[in-house]
């Protein structure tokens, strides 16, 4: 008899972004003279730039040549990519790495749940609540929390619960962990980090021998110079973080996927015995048996996104969502309501009125205006009493929205 994985089962009702998909496909086929206004999911709506275009339109005529045709890439990226990676987003900022400490994939998403396959099941994960829910979720997959209890929270998970009387900052843990995650500018708040701050976490994980997981996908948006794009800015981190890093909100490759994920040589585990050992050739490892790598357009097209003038074309997006969100503050704050991030992230974190239920206050803004959110609840229990809203949207669009918000009935 064929045996399925029983870790599935202790997973909570459906992911939180179809459960959204599901609930607005059911109100529009009741309600499709319904004008929707989608600013939920974190999909961008702006095309791929026109660099990018001409790098991606230039590799595809590459395939179809003899000459210039490419059948199995390196696993690990093409060197082009990871050197570009390494001179641009890094070396600019102070850091040196080599290319052979970077890895390009087809997702962050992939990433942050793949890379458990390189660590023990008996360590302690410590993970902010709210969250992103593929932490909390992969975890759960792969066999390395109890049940789901009554509060919301899975049993094996250090919670680190983040309040907005702390700027929505995890504290420090109470006692060691081992694998902490880690992501700023945060999803979903739209809060961001200090150094000081960071150095606090990197210093915890040398005294514990632990290691960051730090998602650092939204590092484009931040617009405060003084805030740290990278965790390898702060003294010692290489010794201590993965770093997770895409072009999905920063190129605008969400259908187009693509994404890298930095783990310094550095950086060690420990075998049960205590000796040490490096974990850049054990994701490598996983990379070349598991994945066989990102196609040869794509990768042309996310190294075009690093040339002059690529970056110019990719920052005025970037600068557009951030209207957006400066804008979907402003209005926002104007209609009463308590609101966080938006300033270096294009996420908008608000506090719902009259102490409404996160999904209640979902489905009065798809009842009663039609504008589509995503409920603080979905990312996890400190969550409730919340709302995300996101700034990939079209321009117009936003106007409206907050048009229809300020206008609402709660």
């Amino acid at each position: 008899m064929i045996q399925l994985n029983e870790n599935y089962l202790k997973l909570k009702a459906g992911y939180l972004f179809p459960e959204i998909g599901r609930r607005v496909k059911e109100y529009q086929a009741a309600n499709p003279q319904a004008n929707l206004i989608r600013m939920g999911i974190g999909d961008v709506t702006l095309p791929l730039v026109p660099s990018v275009i001409e790098a991606f339109n230039g590799a595809v005529d590459e395939m179809g040549k003899k000459e210039s045709f490419k059948g199995y890439g390196p696993e690990q990226g093409y060197e082009f990519l990871r050197q570009a990676i390494v001179d641009f987003d890094y070396k600019k900022r102070g850091i040196e790495l080599s290319i052979d400490e970077v890895f390009v994939s087809d997702g962050s998403k992939c990433d942050t749940g793949n890379i458990l396959d390189i660590f023990g099941r008996k360590n302690v994960i410590a993970i902010c609540d709210p969250v992103y829910p593929v932490y909390v979720d992969t975890n759960v997959m792969d066999g390395r929390t109890g049940v789901c209890l009554d509060n919301g929270y899975y049993e094996g998970i250090h919670y680190m619960p983040c309040y907005d009387s702390s700027g929505f900052l995890p504290a420090l843990p109470d006692k060691p962990v081992d694998l902490i995650y880690l992501c700023f500018p945060n999803n979903p708040t739209g809060t961001t980090i200090t150094k000081t701050d960071l150095k606090k976490w990197v210093d915890y994980a040398i005294r514990n021998k632990a290691v960051i997981l730090y998602d650092s996908a939204y590092e484009a948006y931040i617009r405060d110079s003084s805030l740290p794009h990278s965790i390898y800015e702060i003294e010692g981190a290489k010794e201590v973080a993965i770093e997770f890093r895409s072009f999905s909100k920063t190129a605008g490759f969400t259908g187009t996927r693509c994404a890298y994920t930095v783990i310094p040589k550095a950086l060690k585990a420990y075998d049960p015995m205590g000796n040490a050992h490096p974990l850049n050739p054990l994701w490598n490892r996983r990379q070349s048996t598991k994945f066989n790598g990102v196609s040869y357009p794509v990768q042309k097209a996310a190294a075009a996104s690093y040339t002059e003038k690529g970056r110019k074309e990719i920052n005025e997006v970037i600068d557009y969502y951030m209207s957006n969100a400066a804008l979907m503050k402003k209005s926002l704050i104007a209609s009463g309501f308590n609101v966080f991030g938006g300033d270096n992230a294009p996420y908008v974190w608000l506090k719902t009125k009259n102490n409404m239920k996160s999904w209640d206050f979902f489905d009065l803004l798809l009842h009663q205006v039609h504008v589509v959110g995503t409920p603080g609840s979905g990312f996890g229990p400190a969550g409730e009493g919340y709302f995300r809203f996101s700034a990939f949207a079209e321009r117009e669009k936003v106007v409206d929205a907050m048009s229809r918000i300020s206008s609402a009935k709660f």
